[in-house]
């Protein structure tokens, strides 16, 4: 787990174009929206394309959004819980 949450990182400051920040600087329970990074729904949306274009995996429903992309680490845990499908 703690390897895809490393990877994570990386592919979601890649995805999103934060060059200012590192993977070490953002933490894995750390909030990604509001407070924490404070992202918006455009990013929410490249976070969505991130998950079907690296792991193959659709967000079934548009309502688990605010839930699978809270931090690193829920993103993590929806990707182990459905990667496997």
């Amino acid at each position: 787990m703690s390897e895809l949450i490393a990877t994570l990182k990386v592919q979601i400051i890649e995805q999103l174009n934060l060059q200012h920040l590192k993977p070490e600087d953002i933490g894995d329970d750390q909030p990604l929206f509001v407070e924490g990074l404070g992202l918006d729904s455009i990013d929410a949306l490249e976070l969505i394309v991130l998950l079907q274009q690296k792991y193959g995996i659709k967000l079934a429903n548009p309502q688990d959004g605010p839930q699978v992309f809270k931090t690193v680490r829920s993103i993590a845990d929806y990707i182990t819980a459905h990667k496997s499908k």
